[in-house]
């Protein structure tokens, strides 16, 4: 089946559908990461956009379920160049094609996505539609111009939760990863079987969490409760959090001034450490303000640079907003900045418990040079109410 992409400039791609049939629009960015198709697909801090993966061949190792980092997809669609749908990997348990059919999710593959990630790095990320059902060219142009920008829109009310959770597993078991901490147990599906009793409790104001984040936490002792982006700072205080981790999410964070009132409120209180958005949200308690990024930082190997020692981290990013340092205050500092386009990557408060990353430290997927955070993090809480 057909199927064609039209960009809000002109510019279209026809490719074959692969995924469910139908139309939807959305922001079209492009993932430069070599793996990781299904965490990538079920990020919900990739509500409302098409993803073009520059990896060439995607579907080659299938999916598995302890991978993903939700229940369901996330991606508005997937831009690929070579597809397969017979997966060849002993932990497959169901087809990319199966899973994105399932869910209804649309996906091109015989895209011609190097001309396409090239186009994006030179106009920017913008609006377009993938349809099977209108293949005018014309049309679908038009209709890309029709629908709103990312500025300015609340997404991450539609991807959190609405109610309150408690959550206790940790990473899968036999989880192939080797994590800098050896005294922690990753392969663990319980949290009581790494600690009857984890003496923190972490309080999660999700705006879109990753599954990993939770289970990371889970492995570094901590007890852990998520809650709505909505949670007053009263509601989160009357929980006794040893601290709070605000998360990563899709959508303009500019958007979100409930949160970062809700924030402002609780730095000092408890320690905080933010994620993403949570970082931009964080930024803008601080006093600073966000901006649009041309064409977003998404992918597994973003270097960033530590300003305080030079040290060079390869971390994994999605997002297309980022933090204006120049209205913060003395005393908090930029403590990480891009290798790329050198936007603010990291925020610390100089005085008080509260600090943020850009980036996504949990490894689904990416390296795992940002997981000493998520470490310092549970070392804070400790210090802080020992």
């Amino acid at each position: 089946m057909k199927v064609l992409l039209a960009l809000e400039d002109g510019r279209y791609f026809w490719g074959r559908s692969v995924g469910a049939p139908g139309e939807r629009s959305g922001e079209v960015v492009f993932n430069t990461s070599m793996t990781g198709y299904g965490e990538i697909l079920t990020d919900p801090s990739y509500r409302g956009q098409l993803v073009v993966l520059t990896a060439s061949h995607i579907g080659n190792y299938g999916v598995a379920w302890e991978d993903l980092e939700a229940g369901h997809p996330w991606a508005e669609a997937l831009l690929v160049r070579s597809f397969t749908d017979r997966p060849s990997n002993w932990r497959s348990e169901e087809s990319l094609g199966e899973v994105l059919r399932r869910h209804n999710v649309m996906a091109a593959a015989d895209i011609d996505t190097r001309a396409l990630t090239r186009h994006i790095r030179q106009a920017g990320a913008m609006r377009g539609v993938l349809s099977t059902i209108d293949l005018d060219p014309e049309s679908l142009v038009a209709k890309a111009r029709s629908i709103p920008p990312m500025e300015g829109l609340d997404l991450a009310s539609e991807v959190g939760t609405k109610e309150r959770y408690e959550w206790r597993e940790g990473m899968p078991a036999g989880f192939a990863m080797t994590w800098k901490n050896p005294g922690t147990s990753p392969g663990v599906h319980n949290a009581a079987s790494l600690s009857s009793t984890p003496s923190l409790h972490t309080v999660v104001l999700d705006f879109g969490i990753k599954r990993n984040t939770l289970r990371r936490l889970v492995d570094l002792g901590s007890r852990v409760t998520v809650v709505p982006a909505r949670t007053s700072a009263d509601e989160i205080l009357s929980l006794h959090p040893s601290g709070l981790l605000i998360s990563n999410g899709p959508g303009d964070p500019a958007t979100l001034g409930y949160a970062v009132d809700t924030i402002r409120q609780l730095i000092g209180k408890v320690p905080i450490f933010g994620i993403c958005l949570g970082h931009q949200l964080l930024g803008q308690a601080f006093g600073a303000r966000t901006y649009k990024l041309p064409f977003g930082h998404h992918g597994g190997n973003h270097p960033v640079i530590d300003t305080r020692d030079g040290h060079v981290r390869i971390t994994a990013q999605n997002h297309g907003f980022a933090v204006d340092p120049d209205q913060l205050p003395t005393e908090v500092e930029v403590t990480e900045v891009s290798g790329n386009d050198g936007a603010c990557e990291g925020l610390r408060h100089r005085e008080l418990p509260a600090f943020s990353v850009q980036y996504h430290p949990e490894a689904g997927p990416g390296p795992h040079d940002g997981d000493e955070h998520l470490q310092r993090f549970v070392e804070i809480m400790r210090e802080f109410w020992s």
